[in-house]
């Protein structure tokens, strides 16, 4: 058992030879913190300097402002590019996949991304995150990725995670080896170990769903929530709501407390095809290697999520 407070590099690179992840991958981490914690400053600043909700604005300059999601999906791509350690990346904000640096040609890494999870609560000052996972390339070393890269199934992810940017901004991620949460320490700059080895509870009372879209569920989902309403049902019922509207909040909640999120697919309008809405490589699958490390599941329902075989890098 580490000592609690060790910083996030002396976690992945071990001491006496000890690393919990290889160093290429770890100096990737490194580099997706490194524009996490720029991003923690900025959404705590970002009333203060407009760059939430005016999206059609333009400063005394005449320059464009940004809304924050869009200037988070820079942020992440300048630093991966910068570092030079990834061969390419997808991001749930741009439709093709970006290209590397010239220097990231030569990585064995792809990366994708939700650069900003839950901005519709930005300016309502709740809680919002970044999703990330991370892939081993299958073409080769020394070219940019190609579709090929990204389109793997979950269970061949090498490391996820999440930033949440709270009361307090935290990293909570795996590599295979278990889920760590780590605190970010604003006085010196850097992440140190907060919980090493997280299981969710084997029986949780919480769920999390819009309930206002259940007009618009499937029948066998309706009568499960309806379910867990049920003081009758004994079992630990009845469960509580709780949803905060920002995945990634919900999420960090059920694993830490134990519970369910859920987002059954609905159709926009009567007759239409019913649609999920979370995109399986920016969201689902990173956070179902979290879930299933910790000790949860995750499914569509029918089947593993990890083991669906994506077809898009926005596959919903």
């Amino acid at each position: 058992m580490l000592e609690y407070g060790v910083s996030l590099r002396v976690f992945l690179m071990g001491a006496g030879g000890n690393a919990h992840v290889e160093p290429g991958l770890a100096e990737v981490i490194f580099d997706i913190e490194s524009a996490a914690r720029t991003i923690s400053r900025e959404v705590n600043r970002s009333g203060l300097v407009g760059i939430h909700g005016y999206a059609d604005s333009t400063n005394v300059h005449g320059e464009e402002v940004k809304k924050l999601d869009l200037y988070a999906n820079e942020l992440m791509v300048f630093a991966m590019r910068l570092a030079g350690r990834v061969c390419g990346m997808a991001s749930e904000e741009v439709e093709d996949i970006i290209e590397p640096s010239e220097e990231g040609k030569d990585s064995e890494y792809v990366i994708l991304f939700d650069p900003l999870d839950g901005s519709s609560n930005i300016e309502v000052n709740l809680s919002i995150g970044t999703i990330w996972s991370v892939y081993k390339r299958k073409t080769p070393v020394g070219q940019a990725a190609s579709t090929e890269d990204f389109l793997q199934r979950g269970l061949e992810q090498v490391a996820a995670g999440y930033f949440m940017y709270g009361a307090s901004t935290m990293l909570v991620m795996t590599a295979g080896k278990g889920v760590h949460a780590f605190t970010l320490d604003t006085s010196i700059g850097g992440f140190h170990l907060c919980a090493e080895n997280i299981r969710t509870p084997a029986r949780g009372n919480i769920y999390s769903c819009n309930e206002g879209n259940m007009h618009r569920f499937d029948a066998g989902s309706r009568r499960y929530l309806e379910s867990l309403k049920d003081p009758a049902a004994g079992d630990g019922r009845p469960y509580s709501a709780r949803y905060v509207g920002a995945l990634v909040a919900d999420f960090h909640r059920n694993l830490q407390r134990g519970g369910i999120f859920l987002y059954p697919a609905v159709a926009k309008k009567p007759g239409d095809t019913p649609r999920g809405k979370l995109r399986l490589m920016y969201e689902a699958n990173p956070l179902a290697f979290l879930v299933e490390e910790a000790g949860g599941k995750a499914t569509d329902g029918a089947n593993r999520i990890l083991e669906i075989e994506p077809t898009d890098i926005h596959q919903k």
